[in-house]
């Protein structure tokens, strides 16, 4: 589902801005008149809006959000203890985390933290007939060898610092293959406004979510064109700075079908040469159009933030 599908553009922004403000601070305390201030909503409509949007409640969204953090935690900072980890979501209290985590999982964090075998697993949850969760860990990358290989036939890979940029963007809610129609949207607004033909131009993909870990139908991304020029947001697009950060940088020409390899391998990359995800959201930054490629493929910078 889109975040603006039924729903007017101006409202799906302010829910938007709303969800910016969760995923930013789900380490503290969150109150819904807080967060419906965000969105210049009244904390009675904002929670029957937010819910037409996400399909989910203010708080089950808060609670999942919260989990799916702990669960990249505990999968990929393995030094963290559970209790370390139930702190950092934003949890009062470890058994409250612990009963959060066992209703989404089908099991406790110390038997997730246990079970995974290794960090580079994707997890696949499942209903059974009598309604428990199972989980199930599946070893996506099988050969870590295989994948550096990969990466140095394929991919420059540097770690540097890359600057703020200015985007304006529009936010996906689905799944991924469906992002083509948000680009399609945004270049839309930004053709009229002569931002297509601006120098330097460049087109990215924020991911808000990891899809080891986030449903499909619940991923969010945003798709985002650089500003060298200030200019006024209409409908569902908005404007956002993606901040300054170090970060692990793969410049890669690869086809479509490549970029689920690419992004494995970028992870595979970055944790054998030592480095950690910082908690800013990874992007990419695409330098051509595939289909005036010869070969349609992309160019493009896989950017992954490290601490």
């Amino acid at each position: 589902m889109k975040l603006s599908e039924k729903i007017p553009n101006k409202t799906a922004i302010r829910i938007s801005k709303a969800i910016d403000f969760i995923e930013g601070n789900l380490e503290k305390k969150l109150i819904l008149e807080e967060i419906a201030e965000k969105a210049y909503f009244s904390p009675y409509h904002f929670h029957r809006l937010f819910k037409a949007v996400t399909k989910e409640t203010v708080n089950d969204f808060i609670t999942r959000k919260r989990v799916e953090k702990a669960a990249s935690f505990l999968l990929n900072k393995k030094n963290k203890t559970v209790t370390e980890v139930s702190e950092i979501v934003g949890f009062a209290t470890l058994s409250s985390f612990s009963r959060a985590f066992k209703k989404f999982y089908g099991m406790s964090p110390a038997e997730f933290k246990k079970e995974s075998p290794s960090k580079y697993s994707k997890i696949c949850k499942t209903e059974s007939k009598n309604g428990k969760i199972e989980t199930q860990f599946e070893q996506y990358i099988c050969n870590i060898h295989t994948n550096l290989k990969w990466m140095q036939m394929k991919a420059k890979t540097e770690v540097k610092k890359m600057p703020t940029l200015k985007v304006a963007y529009l936010t996906h809610q689905g799944k991924m293959d469906a992002v083509e129609n948000a680009y399609d949207k945004l270049m839309k607004w930004a053709y009229p406004k002569g931002l297509m033909q601006q120098e330097n131009l460049r087109m990215l993909t924020v991911y808000h979510d990891s899809p080891k870990i986030t449903d499909e139908d619940k991923i969010r991304m945003s798709v985002c064109l650089t500003l060298n020029t200030e200019v006024k947001t209409e409908g569902e697009v908005s404007i956002k700075d993606i901040p300054e950060a170090k970060c692990v940088v793969s410049r890669l020409e690869i086809t479509p079908s490549e970029f689920q390899q690419a992004w494995e391998s970028s992870f595979v990359w970055m944790s054998e040469h030592g480095f950690k995800k910082a908690d800013q959201d990874p992007y990419e930054i695409f330098y051509n159009n595939p289909n005036e490629h010869p070969e349609g493929k992309c160019i493009v910078d896989i950017c992954i933030p490290v601490e």
